[in-house]
């Protein structure tokens, strides 16, 4: 069983990897690419409070990003700053509370995480929210190119701007969540910045950018 777990730990891992290559690879071209730091420490409250009563840390974790992503899409939405400016308003209050609520003999594995094995459930769900990020990426890759490169034009073909954001935020936030369970808060980024950037690198098309990015 033991063994079992530790197989669904490495795949979900490489599946984990294929999905924030490609949502890496549209924060890398909308200059938010350091979001994927930021964005899992707003994770870290939601951690420290499953912590705190003993429940499923990912669970906290959850929470946290979902209503942390929606006051991101709101700040972004009702004002003139920059997704990087709107993420950093709310990253040094979530650093500080989350530190704050975490006890400190699970401070590190919440800022690290680990690679413990996992059950069957705790695999299939984890795939499902992999499946939905690359199904999403790949369903709205044109809209995204085109809301990014000429909003007017995007606009003028009926894609509604402001809910294709805040589509993309709740994806890049699911694959943090995902990660999370891996790398913790504190490398998680990581994942997300490393692959794009090398990708970027390496290619001068889309689709080999991002066939890049998912493998890298």
């Amino acid at each position: 069983m033991m063994l079992n777990g530790e197989l669904y730990a490495i795949v979900l891992a490489l599946a984990v990897a294929v999905a924030a290559g490609l949502v890496g690879s549209f924060a890398l071209m909308k200059r938010m690419s350091l979001a994927g730091d930021v964005i899992s420490h707003i994770a870290l409250p939601g951690l420290g409070l499953a912590f705190l009563f003993n429940t499923n840390p990912l669970v906290g974790g959850s929470i946290a990003l979902f209503f942390g992503t929606l006051v991101i899409w709101q700040l972004q939405k009702s004002s003139n700053l920059s997704t990087e400016t709107t993420i950093g308003v709310i990253f040094v209050a979530s650093v500080a509370i989350g530190t704050l609520l975490t006890p400190e003999e699970e401070l590190i594995e919440a800022l690290f995480g680990g690679f413990a094995p996992l059950d069957t459930t705790g695999f299939l769900l984890g795939l499902g929210a992999v499946a939905i990020i690359i199904s999403f990426i790949l369903a709205y890759k044109d809209q995204l190119i085109l809301s990014l490169f000429s909003p007017e034009l995007a606009t003028t073909n009926g894609i509604n701007i402001n809910r294709l954001n805040l589509f993309y935020l709740l994806i890049f936030s699911l694959t943090i969540l995902v990660a999370l369970q891996f790398l913790g808060a504190l490398l998680v980024g990581a994942l997300i910045i490393v692959p794009a950037a090398i990708g970027r690198q390496l290619t001068h098309t889309l689709g080999a950018f991002l066939t890049a990015s998912s493998i890298a």
